[in-house]
């Protein structure tokens, strides 16, 4: 459980800031949601497999 509450807050965390700095970026509200949505998915994906490869 605590390993899912955790990989969920930092995939929020890394949302908020793929949109941020994409939108810095950008100054596009529609490219920056695409990018700061699409690459966190993949990020968290990434993350938990290398949690669990070093647990």
């Amino acid at each position: 459980m605590r390993f899912a509450a955790k990989t969920a807050s930092w995939s929020l965390v890394h949302m908020i800031v793929a949109i941020a700095v994409a939108y810095a970026l950008t100054q596009n509200w529609r490219a920056a949601l695409a990018v700061g949505l699409i690459e966190p998915i993949f990020q968290t994906i990434a993350f938990a497999l290398h949690e669990r490869a070093w647990a």
